[in-house]
């Protein structure tokens, strides 16, 4: 198993609100683990949620006592969601953030996703598969048929999602099972990569080279390409 993830602040924003985290090893019951979050909020608001949720769900996984792999995610997931609400309640500076979170681990040739918020996990083999779905404003609207995905105001509100960490009524975690093929790459990422290349662009980037590490690095450069107009996260696993 191979993984290469980059962060990057982009072209147009002073602080990176975005966190990235992974390893091949096991940590408590996950065999494995790749973490992409998107913060929001002002300040350092924003930062301080995606770092702290990562940091946090790798230490409650680490000491997990339960063995069952989606219900320790989820009860981490929610765990974590009431630490930042308390976290916030505590520090005016801090209130309102909250943060995007995809997941994911593989165990015997499965990959289990969890998302809450719009950064997305793509499956990637012969074709460009979005396996999460957006919690965002703009779908919930193309999906009761009052908006065209693509239109001017799709993209003008697209930035505004329903669900996020840091909720102070909860948090509903979306959960997938994938069987895995040869030759499929995992792709986690922000919507600073998705909101400047489209998915024909990420899949031929990523079909023209061989090495996880070359195609993070050539998205990343092709979103700042394109406008770079947001903090821009990448991660690639290959199982």
């Amino acid at each position: 198993m191979e993984a290469y993830g980059m962060t990057d602040v982009g072209l147009e924003r002073n602080v990176n609100q975005d966190s990235i985290y992974y390893t091949t090893s096991s940590i408590g019951p996950l065999k494995n683990l790749f973490m992409v979050a998107d913060g929001m909020g002002g300040h350092a608001a924003g930062d301080f949620a995606s770092k702290f949720t990562l940091d946090s769900l790798v230490k409650i996984f680490s000491e997990s006592k339960d063995t069952q792999l989606i219900s320790s995610i989820d009860s981490g997931i929610h765990l974590v969601n009431s630490m930042l609400v308390r976290y916030a309640d505590e520090n005016l500076d801090m209130y309102g953030m909250g943060t995007t979170l995809v997941l994911a681990t593989i165990e015997d040739n499965i990959l289990y996703v969890a998302n809450v918020g719009d950064s997305r996990l793509y499956v990637i083999d012969d074709h460009i598969n979005q396996i999460t779905r957006d919690h965002s404003y703009v779908e919930e609207m193309v999906n009761r048929g009052q908006m065209v995905r693509g239109s001017e105001e799709y993209y003008n509100k697209k930035s505004r999602i329903t669900r996020a960490i840091g909720s102070p009524t909860g948090v509903a975690v979306d959960f997938f099972e994938i069987e895995l093929h040869r030759d499929t790459r995992i792709l986690l990422c922000s919507d600073g990569l998705t909101n400047m290349l489209t998915d024909e662009q990420i899949f031929s980037i990523v079909k023209k080279n061989s090495s996880v590490e070359l195609q993070v690095t050539e998205l990343v450069n092709a979103a700042n390409k394109n406008g770079g107009t947001d903090n821009i996260s990448v991660l690639m696993v290959l199982p």
